[in-house]
């Protein structure tokens, strides 16, 4: 069985906002997903690819998961893999390496996807399959306690200065870098991770609920802080818009999505309760909305032939993502690429720390003075 970090690297962008969701999601057994298990046999290809690009003796992973867009994406990750190690005089690559941040961090260590390290600069590179979510490499908790442990690690054997992050994400197309320097991750762990991870092992920890630190947290569905932080801006809907002060409405604007997201949380957690036999007061479970679906389709299709019904069919072009799959990258940007464009969105209202530019509002829809 892997062994687990109860203060884990991937998991410190929850235990730094909010310590006590460490001892709360204890009672909570680990589980698996078809995406996590998608992306463990991704990170084992790509790691026997680069193995094998660098002349070391690997035999390829096989998993139900491989396909065309796996080996499209594992390649990339080889290659910008073997391009970060060619460019650094005197590098070493270290792939799956073991790094340890207990200096910091009680009990702190984490598995590091690719470490390329020299006398000029420590390269962290973390490989993320996953799609749902764009992951950024500035000031990312997760790389930074990696990059910690590989300075435990090398910094007595290599004279480098600068680390550079870099998270590969081939499946949203991003390849994140962020630079910084030896001293300021060790200023880092110093005056953030030393003094939280403390708090998070201590006898009573503060609960920080935040969009960022539920989002993966096992205990998420039934933690009172986040219950009642969410509660408290329910208030609001007693309150017809009309009567709320213009200092209100961002207030409810920045809790919105936390709050939706709080309570589909816990329409999904109370049904699969009561799916498995958990009565709630006042609740039934019930069959949802029918809809008719055709039993056997080739039948359907004679059925109509016979009755000299032929135009029965839908044809259209298949979506960009599948279409760049079908082709491949290089191919779909010399032939596709010309012939679509980009429309712009919706407007949305969101923070000002969302690193979308803002859009300039015509005059005609902007509020008279």
């Amino acid at each position: 069985m892997v062994k687990h970090a109860k203060l884990s690297a991937s998991s410190a962008h929850r235990w730094l906002v909010c310590p006590g969701s460490v001892s709360l999601s204890e009672s909570f057994s680990d589980s698996s997903s078809q995406a996590a298990e998608e992306g463990t046999a991704a990170h084992a290809l790509a790691e026997h690819k680069v193995r094998k690009a660098l002349k070391q003796r690997s035999k390829r992973p096989v998993s139900q998961y491989d396909s065309d867009e796996m080996e499209a994406c594992t390649d990339d990750y080889r290659d910008y893999v073997i391009g970060c190690f060619t460019k650094e005089a005197g590098s070493k690559v270290l792939l799956e390496q073991m790094v340890d941040y207990s200096a910091y961090c009680p009990e702190g260590f984490g598995t590091c996807d690719c470490i390329i390290v020299s006398d000029r600069k420590l390269h962290i590179v973390d490989l993320k399959y996953g799609v749902g979510v764009l992951v950024s490499s500035e000031r990312n908790p997760q790389m930074m306690l990696y990059a910690l442990g590989a300075i435990e690690l090398f910094e007595d054997l290599y004279d480098f200065d600068d680390v550079e992050l870099t998270i590969f994400q081939p499946r949203r197309e991003n390849v994140s870098s962020y630079e910084t320097t030896v001293e300021d991750l060790k200023k880092w762990a110093e005056e953030v991770v030393r003094p939280k991870a403390q708090e998070a092992l201590s006898d009573s920890p503060s609960f920080h609920p935040s969009e960022a630190a539920c989002m993966w947290c096992k205990a998420k569905n039934t933690c009172r802080a986040r219950a009642e932080a969410n509660m408290s801006m329910l208030r609001y809907e007693f309150a017809m818009p009309p009567t709320l002060l213009d200092e209100e409405i961002p207030v409810i604007l920045e809790q919105a999505g936390h709050l939706k997201k709080w309570l589909s949380d816990i329409e999904s957690y109370a049904l699969d309760k009561a799916l498995h036999g958990h009565k709630w007061d006042g609740f039934k479970v019930v069959q949802g909305r029918s809809r008719t679906v055709y039993k056997d389709e080739d039948a359907v299709k004679n059925a109509c032939h016979e009755a000299g019904y032929d135009d029965i069919y839908n044809t259209k072009l298949i979506g960009l993502t599948e279409m760049k799959k079908l082709l491949g990258k290089e191919f779909y940007k010399e032939i596709i690429e010309p012939l679509t464009e980009k429309k712009p969105g919706s407007p949305s209202l969101v923070p000002e720390t969302d690193k979308r530019k803002g859009i300039d509002i015509l005059d005609e829809f902007k509020e008279e003075q």
